[in-house]
């Protein structure tokens, strides 16, 4: 007769240390980010900026530990070699689960920049977590919708005036942003109501990808495109905290920052057009990998392994702006 209660035991020592840690980190974090709001001087912010890094990699760092012990999960992990720790990344990657976040945070730890995501501008009035992304030094951006833009034309150009003001701090600042470009986790649902075309994946969306590429495409030194399966099906959070998530494969592809992608930043609309066609090139073949990476597993032609030691690294400078 199965033990019934090992799962959920081991779900609550794993929820227990990652609540102990965000709580260790968490609460200084938010003391410093409070200091850093306080006193407005350039080199203050900038000692502040490169403490509050520091404390947001050990977090990770202690997250993946936890994982690593309670979670007995099987990792399939390529394409790491040759990425810069001190370069700019623009990360696209699937979503299904927001277990995905933790898969990614574990897999480029030290190996690129803090992934950083673009947020809503509505956001940094969350109490306690806006303050956090704000100090963390996370985007922050608007987007006007089409009706709103035909009702008050002179806004036509703002939400890109906007993220390319969040992104300014990012000059001299290694950074990977972040984007899932399905806007959305993945669900035979959510494939059914847009009509999505492909077997494994939603309808990427353009806007996202399309206002970074504007704001800082010439800064960028590649697209990181990230491919994640889970052969068993995805899980939710706590089924991985119960050790439910036996196995992960990551494909890992740096490719090159689209150049004529690049050259249409100051038109907009052509921009859009351009790279709605680029990520729709890429998400037909991220399709074809992820049912190809699924044959592999059922037929258990590869084995398991765990990520290789990862490199140290000199640590990230921040200017904190």
């Amino acid at each position: 007769m199965p033990v019934t209660w090992l799962a959920p035991l081991r779900g609550a020592l794993a929820l227990t240390g990652y609540t102990l840690n965000t709580l260790a980190i968490g609460l200084p974090l938010l003391a410093v980010a409070l200091a850093k709001w306080l006193i407005p001087l350039h080199g203050w912010r900038m000692a502040c900026g490169r403490l509050l890094n520091a404390m947001a990699s050990t977090w990770i760092a202690v997250n993946n530990l936890n994982l690593r012990l309670l979670s007995p999960t099987c990792w399939r992990v390529e394409g790491l070699e040759g990425l810069d720790p001190r370069g700019w990344h623009l990360v696209v990657s699937n979503h299904q689960s927001w277990v995905d976040i933790l898969v990614l945070q574990k897999v480029f730890h030290r190996r690129i920049p803090f992934l950083k995501f673009f947020l809503k501008q509505e956001l940094i009035w969350v109490p306690v977590l806006g303050l956090a992304w704000w100090a963390l030094d996370f985007p922050f951006m608007k987007r006007y919708s089409k009706a709103r833009l035909a009702r008050k034309p002179h806004l036509k150009g703002r939400d890109l005036a906007i993220t390319r003001q969040a992104c300014s701090k990012f000059r001299h600042i290694p950074v990977s942003i972040m984007n899932f470009v399905e806007g959305t986790r993945l669900s035979p649902e959510k494939q059914r109501g847009q009509a999505s075309p492909y077997r494994h994946l939603l309808r990427p969306k353009t806007g996202g990808m399309a206002m970074v590429l504007a704001a800082m495409g010439e800064q960028l030194d590649r697209v990181v495109d990230v491919t994640i399966v889970y052969p068993q099906g995805a899980v939710n959070f706590w089924s991985m905290l119960c050790g439910r998530l036996r196995e992960v494969i990551v494909r890992v592809k740096a490719l090159p920052v689209p150049p004529d992608l690049v050259a249409l930043r100051e038109d907009e609309e052509n921009l859009w057009q351009a790279t709605r066609e680029w990520l729709d090139q890429l998400w037909q073949q991220k399709d074809r990998a992820i049912a190809a990476l699924m044959r592999e597993a059922a037929l258990g032609t590869e084995a398991c392994t765990a990520p290789r030691p990862q490199p140290s690294a000199p640590p990230l400078e921040s200017t904190g702006a």
